[in-house]
């Protein structure tokens, strides 16, 4: 199909981009890589009257270490991620996860803003932050502030960002030396995972086993509590809401949820 008639804008600071933003309201979109929003356009799931383009900003493109933290700009792309050197040292679950992503030309245009700030509950970065204890940091008109990503993911394609605000940094504590464990289940290898696990550091996080992404807090506590992997994957469904798919029943999402986070768990153990 073809998207509804719209205004392209292309700026080249994120300052210029948050004026448009305050001036045009919900009628206008940010286009990063354009990997989800142009689909939902041509599909006219999506339809803003004006499309600012802040796919060329140099300031919001960048990975480098911050103290504790490794601090990584909106506008990173995929490919940026997975071939970083730093994150594969740093924090090496990112890396590998967004190597997971697509294919080679996704993850060329990909960005880790984009991602996040779509906010799909079938989706493999989204799952990564949340395992990780990341922290998005939200510029919005003359104020910047931090949310945690266990209150960013609000529902189904809902985040925090309010529609004068753009994601502009993603902050993540370094993880040199834990073990991590990345589990997807997927029908064909570049597709949206059926059901997907992140774990690291004793958290682990559901892809595709809700409305949005979410901790598997139940796991989360009985690997605190000292249960053995075996016993803690067999409750890690417990807080989701998975529903019956193409793919199959609740039933069988549920039993793959438990198989997977038992072989992520394995994995992080070494």
């Amino acid at each position: 199909m073809i998207p509804a008639r719209f205004e392209y804008v292309r700026e080249d600071s994120a300052e210029q981009a948050l004026q448009l933003l305050a001036q045009h309201g919900e009628d206008a979109r940010l286009l990063a890589g354009g990997q989800s929003l142009i689909p939902l356009m041509k599909l006219r799931l999506a339809m803003p009257s004006v499309l600012i383009d802040i796919g060329r900003i140099p300031e919001l493109r960048y990975i480098r270490l911050d103290g504790d933290e490794v601090a990584i700009g909106a506008l990173a792309r995929d490919h940026d991620l997975e071939t970083s050197a730093m994150l594969r040292t740093e924090v090496p679950l990112l890396a590998y996860v967004a190597a997971q992503v697509g294919d080679p030309q996704v993850r060329a245009r990909g960005t880790i803003g984009g991602t996040l700030a779509h906010g799909d509950a079938a989706s493999d970065l989204p799952t990564a932050v949340l395992a990780l204890g990341a922290t998005m940091v939200i510029r919005g008109p003359g104020a910047t502030r931090t949310v945690p990503a266990t209150e960013f993911f609000k529902g189904t394609f809902s985040t925090a960002i309010e529609p004068d605000e753009m994601l502009v940094e993603v902050r993540i504590p370094r993880l040199a030396g834990y073990g991590w464990g990345y589990q997807k289940f997927t029908r064909r290898a570049n597709d949206w995972p059926i059901v997907a696990v992140a774990t690291v550091n004793g958290r682990v996080a559901l892809a595709n086993a809700a409305e949005t992404v979410i901790r598997a807090r139940a796991t989360d506590e009985a690997i605190a509590a000292g249960a053995s992997i075996n016993d803690a994957a067999e409750v890690a469904d417990r807080e989701a809401t998975p529903t019956a798919d193409m793919h199959g029943s609740i039933t069988y999402h549920r039993h793959l949820i438990r198989v997977l986070t038992e072989r992520a768990l394995h994995a992080a153990a070494g």
